[in-house]
């Protein structure tokens, strides 16, 4: 023991291997519907004995039905815009809403929603390891290691605090936890605000504590901006708990107030929770630049929160140390815009958001990760960024910061826009680009680039005539004013010399921007003098912006322009062309979605869009690795050529067909030789009602529209070729040959064709569907044998064979489960009129075209990266191959099942709920047309710039000056200091090992001697006592 304690006691001296495991949180939210609960909005601030009296103007004064509840803040006495009303009598609901929102000073009623964070442990993360001060704070004690996580050392915070600037007279509002009174690390606390129910302002989770650690900490764990002027806005409870309305207030006072920067240190999906969103536009009209985090859903794309998605809020991605992206960083795109238009990029910059040190909840600091980390850190910058400036305070406002952020902001090599935004934030440049800012409109991104892996899905795929138009969904800043509007229609000029003739451009725009940001969408196609070109076009689209300065009711002109960069290719075969179904994916959220797979019970709902470029990437990038073109449908089918596609996909479909659609796709079949694959999901509506109440989230008022899949409407449209799916949901693990597959939550087949040649395939599954009505009761049974797959070539002389595998599924509806019959009544009527058409034509002569082929699939999980298990991109490509070129898998072949599945007892198809609201959500019945911009000649006489300088033209002040001159020899030094860094990070490495060496050698001297003195002492004494 002796020995051991020497060991131990040299090595604390040295220092060297005490360390401190720190486990890695991550931080996510959950959102919910409060019952009962409404916020009424209103078009403009009252005080509240006059937002009561409309109130009553409609529904009269009786207490029993419904009641104002008084919301116990600072702002309660002030004018607001809105009111939480509480109705007890839940019949009422929907009339009272109705007579509610037909005041003239209403704006709307949504309901009121609460949202949790939760900061999770991932046990299966790196440990850090790290040293203890002796007070607990979280330090390394070698300065150069510190380096790598200190988040201000890294980004250089420490050349402006040297220029003495501090963060000071910058006022921060900090929407979090709250902060304990006279915590040791803060010394400009200006003002602490409860909003919640909660009666004490100290942060008891220590969340809003690191937090406002990390913008302005002055000991310790150091903060960006030690001096700023601290608003924490107590939001969330000890439990991690708020709601809209208690945002809105806090929001009001904030503008009242007259806050520079807000960190929102939190997000969620749902872009559509109208009083919350447009209470953030309102704050940016008011100079407030709001910086939020963009979510910790990575690293699937198409998962960013808001209001870091909104244009006019600084949404901020993380990563780690390294300059990796962080995994759990959300990406983009944007999916407001989707299924018939096409994301923004959204995101707008990253930084440091992975073990970053922050203040702890009474002393000493801890380590945190995700982007409401990240979030922080970009707060603390920009306030540095704005106390470095404030003699050119009156320019600064969102756009003009989030202008400066994005292009002071470095690129990461092999990440694309979408997983970046602009790059890693760079505090001096910015500071650099703010010291000489004036005022003026960008877009983002800049220009467009097919030939640069940066614009990721755009350089993955070249443009050929006759594919189906890219979209650029373009950000409008505008630093100028905070209300402009494009005033002519935007010019396309193409670049002769660079083949930009073989382009044709179209444009959307939005007509007013305000606040401060619009939008405009740039469709791009080759015409067909660019049927046989390959190679790279190019041109310029510009517009022109009229700004109006509120201040002097003047009005200034800006015209910037759009570079395109774009790669086209010649007209590949049809068997290698593939048109992707959007179109009938419904836009989140309308209504409650569910999630496809019932197992994953954390993420409730389908949110993700599914588009090949966010929750389908995966399979996309799989897709054109092996030669596939991929054009994405946003229209009905009754609007593309089949002729130049080999295959339609549609996959996991939501939204109902059209009758015109459903005779379209069977014409195509029949006449043009288009093939059809399809990836169901479950559906079953029973389940469907269990799940309303599956999760917290949706317990109260959302219940399912639909299962993963629309079964019945996908039914109705492949009833012409006798293909069905059930309303079994099936479960489990299973093989295919080599092959290991997962089917998650997926539906089974009722009805097939038996011709031959055809191939059905089954496997034993569980019954999950039973699993979730009886939750309490296991289900004991065997798995059951089921059809999952199957692979048809059509023939329209044989429409009807189908009836061999199971009884006419109309006649059995009597035994389905209770639905509205009657809804649906005229679409059966409707059905079988067309099969007796369809019959009576097969006595006509019939030309002899190729028909197409089908291969139909119950499960799409194994083609979503959402909550992938097991990936069947093989199996995919084995459809396609049966599907566009008539070759049948040897695999698929053997294990055909056909013969045995036609004996199957018949099975009723699945209805749709009695109230069915899918056709409420449907977007647009007519085909996509596009008005061309003409092409323009560029006159080589006219100057344009990219931007015109709109400020005054004055001399550089003389602090502006100095603050540049000082700043720039400091950068140099950086600049001199990375290779000096680069090999202290070697050098580290070399002395860590030799001063390791050095340890070990003096503990063996010291072991050697501590044994040869003892051995001396033995000796000693053996020799006396022999004496």
């Amino acid at each position: 023991m002796k020995v051991l304690t020497i060991i131990f006691t040299i090595n604390a001296i040295c220092g060297i291997v005490q360390f401190q495991c720190i486990p890695k949180y991550a931080i996510a939210f959950k959102t919910k519907i409060v019952p009962n609960e409404f916020i009424v909005h209103f078009h403009s601030k009252y005080f509240s004995s006059v937002r009561e009296s409309f109130i009553e103007a409609r529904l009269g004064s009786n207490i029993t039905i419904w009641k104002i509840v008084r919301r116990e803040n600072l702002f309660w006495q002030y004018p607001s815009d809105f009111d939480i009303l509480r109705i007890f009598n839940h019949a009422l609901t929907d009339e009272i809403i109705l007579k509610i929102q037909s005041h003239p000073s209403v704006k709307a009623v949504v309901p009121q929603r609460s949202v949790r964070r939760i900061m999770a442990y991932d046990p299966n993360s790196n440990l850090t390891n790290i040293n203890r001060h002796t007070k607990g704070v979280l330090r390394n004690t070698n300065p150069n290691n510190d380096r790598s996580r200190q988040v201000c050392t890294v980004l250089h915070a420490n050349v402006l605090w040297k220029l003495g600037i501090t963060g000071k007279g910058v006022k921060v509002a900090i929407f979090d936890t709250g902060l304990t009174k006279n915590h040791p690390h803060f010394r400009n606390v200006k003002e602490r605000t409860n909003w919640t129910n909660e009666k004490s302002l100290d942060d008891r989770v220590s969340h809003g504590t690191f937090v406002a650690g990390v913008i302005a900490s002055s000991r310790e764990c150091l903060g960006f901006a030690p001096d700023a002027d601290l608003y924490i806005f107590k939001v969330f409870t000890n439990s991690q708990v708020s709601y809209t309305s208690w945002f809105l207030d806090a929001f009001n006072y904030a503008i009242y107030k007259k806050i520079n920067i807000l960190n929102l240190s939190i997000g969620g999906p749902d872009f559509m929770d109208s009083p919350f969103v447009e209470k953030v536009l309102e704050l940016s009209a008011n100079k407030v630049i709001m910086i939020s985090a963009a979510g910790n859903d990575g690293p699937l794309y198409g998962t960013l929160n808001n209001p870091g998605d909104q244009s006019d809020v600084i949404g901020v991605g993380g990563i780690q140390f390294n300059d990796k992206i962080a995994k759990f960083s959300s990406r983009g795109m944007t999916t407001w815009e989707l299924p018939l238009g096409y994301g923004r990029m959204g995101l707008d910059i990253v930084t440091y958001g992975s073990q970053v040190e922050g203040s702890d909840v009474r002393k000493g600091c801890r380590r945190l990760s995700g982007t409401s980390v990240s979030s922080p850190v970009v707060a603390g910058a920009t306030a540095l960024l704005i106390s470095g400036a404030l003699h050119k305070i009156s320019l600064i406002n969102p756009a003009s910061l989030k202008q400066v952020l994005i292009e002071g902001a470095k690129l990461l090599p092999n990440y694309n826009m979408f997983e970046q935004g602009a790059g890693k934030l760079n505090l001096l440049r910015s500071m650099q680009l703010l010291l000489s800012y004036k005022p003026k409109i960008s877009l983002i991104p800049p220009f467009l680039d097919f030939t640069l892996n940066y614009m990721w899905p755009y350089s993955s795929q070249a443009l050929y005539y006759g594919s189906s138009v890219a979209i650029a969904n373009i950000t409008i800043l505008n630093g100028i004013t905070v209300t402009s509007q494009i005033v002519v229609t935007p010019k396309w000029i193409p670049d002769i010399n660079q083949h930009g003739q073989f382009l044709e451009i179209s444009t959307r725009y939005s007509p007013i921007l305000w606040p401060w940001t619009g939008w405009m969408a740039v469709y791009i196609g080759v015409n067909k003098d660019g049927v046989s070109f390959e190679g790279v076009c190019k041109g310029n689209i510009f517009l022109v912006v009229e700004s109006l300065k509120e201040a002097t009711n003047d009005t200034l002109t800006t015209e910037i322009s759009f570079p395109l960069t774009i790669k086209v290719t010649q007209k590949p075969p049809r068997n290698k062309r593939i048109l992707w179904d959007q179109y009938h994916s419904l836009r989140y959220p309308p209504s409650y979605i569910p999630r496809d797979d019932l197992k994953i019970k954390s993420d409730p709902l389908d949110w993700n869009a599914d588009h090949i470029h966010t929750n389908f990437k995966e399979m996309y990038t799989h897709l054109r690795n092996v030669g596939y073109y991929i054009d994405v449908l946003r229209e009905p089918f009754t609007c593309f050529n089949a002729t130049e596609y080999g295959a339609l996909m549609i996959v996991d479909p939501e939204r109902e067909f059209d009758d015109s659609e459903i005779t379209a796709l069977k014409e195509n079949v029949y006449k043009n030789g288009l093939s059809i694959v399809v990836f169901a999901d479950w559906y079953n509506a029973t389940v469907m009602k269990k799940i309303k109440f599956f999760d917290e989230n949706t317990r109260q008022w959302w219940t399912p529209e639909t299962g993963g899949t629309n079964i019945p409407a996908l039914n109705d449209l492949l009833k012409p070729f006798g293909i069905a799916f059930g309303d079994f949901v099936g479960e489990g693990h299973f093989k295919l040959g080599d092959h290991s597959m997962y089917y998650a939550s997926g539906a089974t087949i009722v009805k097939f064709p038996v011709n031959p040649g055809d191939i059905l395939v089954g496997t034993k599954l569980n019954d999950q569907g039973f699993s979730i009505l009886n939750s309490k009761t296991p289900n004991k049974d065997a798995k059951k044998d089921v059809p999952i797959f199957g692979l048809f070539q059509t023939k329209e002389h044989s429409v009807d064979s189908n009836e061999e595998i199971i009884s006419n599924p109309e006649s059995n509806l009597t035994n389905t489960i209770y639905t509205d019959y009657s809804t649906f009544k005229n679409r059966v009527l409707l059905l079988k009129k067309k099969e007796l058409s369809i019959s009576i034509s097969k006595t006509d002569k019939l030309p002899t075209i190729r028909e197409g082929r089908i291969a139909v699939y119950g499960d799409s999980n194994c083609l979503d990266s959402t909550h992938l298990e097991k990936a069947c991109y093989w199996l995919l490509i084995t459809f396609l191959d049966f599907a566009i070129n008539s070759h049948k898998s040897s695999l698929l072949q053997n294990l055909n099942r056909i013969d045995e599945f036609k004996r199957s007892k018949g099975t009723p198809l699945p209805l749709r709920p009695s109230r069915h609201n899918i056709k409420a959500f449907s977007q647009s019945e007519t085909c996509e047309k596009f008005e061309l911009l003409s092409a323009m000649k560029q006159d080589p006489n006219e100057e344009r710039t990219h931007i015109y300088d709109v400020a005054t033209m004055q001399a550089e002040e003389f602090e502006n000056y100095l603050i540049q001159k000082l700043l720039d020899a400091e950068i140099t030094k950086i600049s001199d200091d990375n290779k000096y860094f680069t090999g202290n990070q070697v050098n580290d490495s070399l002395r860590t090992s030799f001063i390791f060496l050095i340890s070990l050698s003096i503990t063996v001297i010291l072991l050697f001697i501590f044994f040869i003195k003892r051995r001396f002492i033995i000796v000693n004494k053996s020799y006396f006592n022999f004496t």
